[in-house]
């Protein structure tokens, strides 16, 4: 999506320091973060309409069981089959191949995927299967009914904005870095059901199948529990970082460092 002519956003104010488990903060936003967004060009994304109809199949709270119905096992099918069907699906499927993490076979590269983003486990103690890497990065959950984990999605993010369950409190960033209209990595305060996310990340205007195919990646290029990878994409520096859990994902984000191309200025003093 085309920062100012499919999607516009609003950054406002610096969003103040808040302690972890304080829900009550100051508002340097009183506008919401996303201004407008062509829902029409979001859904002839195939990816992305299966992508919405999965949002709404998870319990938000950890230490809730997740029950996946037979219409939501489609829905998840569904949507890894139109993943499966993008060039940036099938560029990252051969490179897996290439450096021999994943099978040529498609059937099996979709389990593989499935694995990773879908499968059911512990994120809470003395529960049943509660969570997965999907709900996590791409839907946010909530921990104990005071802090919220994960959540690291725009078309969430816009959807939960306009739906007012989250409101916007305004961006995070270093000193001398001012995010502007068209980065594609922001950090941001925001309030999702009562709680608050000091600081949370996400990549604005990406597809679905981007974020998965990037931290995909990752996940299988690596076997430590935690990885972190220093990228320069456009005019931005930024960490990713994945966490897993066993076999699984257990979570995934970017970690922006600098926008307006301030690492390339020092590196070239």
């Amino acid at each position: 999506m085309r920062p100012g002519i499919d999607y516009n956003i609003s950054v406002q104010g610096r969003a103040s320091f808040v302690s972890p488990g304080n829900h009550v903060v100051q508002d340097h936003a009183s506008l919401p973060l996303f201004s407008s967004v062509d829902e029409n060009k979001l859904k002839n994304l195939t990816t992305a309409t299966s992508f919405m109809k999965l949002l709404d199949n998870y319990e938000f709270s950890t230490g809730v069981a997740e029950r996946v119905t037979a219409e939501e096992q489609t829905e998840t099918n569904l949507f890894l089959d139109a993943v499966l069907q993008t060039e940036v699906m099938k560029r990252t499927h051969r490179y897996l191949v290439s450096k021999g993490k994943s099978s040529s076979n498609l059937r099996l590269f979709k389990n593989q995927l499935h694995l990773i983003w879908f499968h059911l486990y512990h994120r809470q103690r003395n529960t049943s299967p509660d969570s997965c890497g999907f709900e996590h990065v791409f839907v946010g959950e909530t921990k104990s009914g005071t802090e919220i984990i994960g959540f690291h999605n725009w078309i969430q993010f816009y959807l939960q904005e306009k739906n007012s369950h989250l409101d916007y409190k305004g961006f995070k960033a270093r000193m001398n870095d001012l995010p502007d209209q068209d980065d594609h990595v922001l950090s941001l305060q925001f309030s999702w059901h009562g709680l608050v996310k000091p600081v949370g990340s996400a990549f604005i205007g990406t597809s679905p199948e981007f974020e998965m195919a990037l931290f995909t990646v990752i996940f299988l290029m690596n076997t430590e529990r935690s990885t972190t990878v220093l990228v320069n994409i456009d005019q931005c520096q930024m960490e990713l970082v994945v966490i897993r859990h066993g076999r699984a994902l257990g979570t995934a984000y970017p970690k922006l460092l600098s926008s307006n191309s301030r690492h390339v200025r020092q590196h070239s003093h």
